[in-house]
């Protein structure tokens, strides 16, 4: 898989192994490398973390899933721990999953996981290649899901104590990027970061 050559992007994943990630909380065979992408298997997963720490970027990749896919992309996250609670999570969802109709909106695609609701309508299905790219900036997070702006909040602005209590991740300024799987098939290619 070739790299993107945009100026100042660093690749995170070097499309032959996962040189430079470190697996916790790993299920079955966990994430593996197939012709030039990260797989979570279905009978996969864990948290898969970058081995670097990041605080201010623009992080881009492409993810695909297929029927009920469900993964996470965690950032600014400690190792170790519930990534949704003590760093962030932004949602990776088959949205429009019959299995998730009863979800509340802070759980679809692109949301600050149980936090911030993103906006819907954007995912492409069944295999097709979804590309992502998440801006955290300070307090601030934007996400673009296939060049739709979903969602763009300033979590400094999130003052609910008990959001605050079950979320205490959401203040965290700097942490690791990390893949967030939930024993559903779904791949992801072409990561890539820059700092700000």
């Amino acid at each position: 898989m070739q790299q993107s050559l945009e100026p100042g992007f660093q690749p995170l994943f070097n499309g032959r192994n996962l040189d430079g990630w470190r697996l916790l909380e790993g299920r079955g065979p966990g994430y593996v490398v197939e012709n030039g992408v990260i797989v979570c298997p279905a009978d996969g997963g864990g948290n898969l973390f970058s081995e670097r720490q990041y605080a201010d970027f623009v992080l881009r990749l492409e993810w695909r899933l297929w029927e009920g896919g469900n993964n996470g992309i965690g950032i600014r996250a400690p190792l170790g721990g519930h990534i949704s609670s003590v760093g962030m999570e932004i949602q990776v969802l088959d949205d429009e999953s019959p299995k998730y109709a009863k979800l509340r909106p802070v759980q679809f695609t692109g949301s600050v996981y149980d936090v911030v609701a993103a906006r819907r309508g954007f995912v492409r299905r069944n295999g097709v290649w979804n590309d992502y790219q998440i801006t955290a900036y300070g307090p601030r997070v934007h996400v673009v899901l296939n060049g739709e702006s979903i969602l763009d909040t300033d979590l400094s602005r999130v003052t609910d104590e008990e959001v605050l209590k079950k979320h205490p991740g959401i203040r965290r300024l700097t942490g690791h990027i990390a893949l967030l799987g939930h024993s559903t098939h779904v791949e992801f290619r072409n990561l890539r970061i820059r700092e700000l």
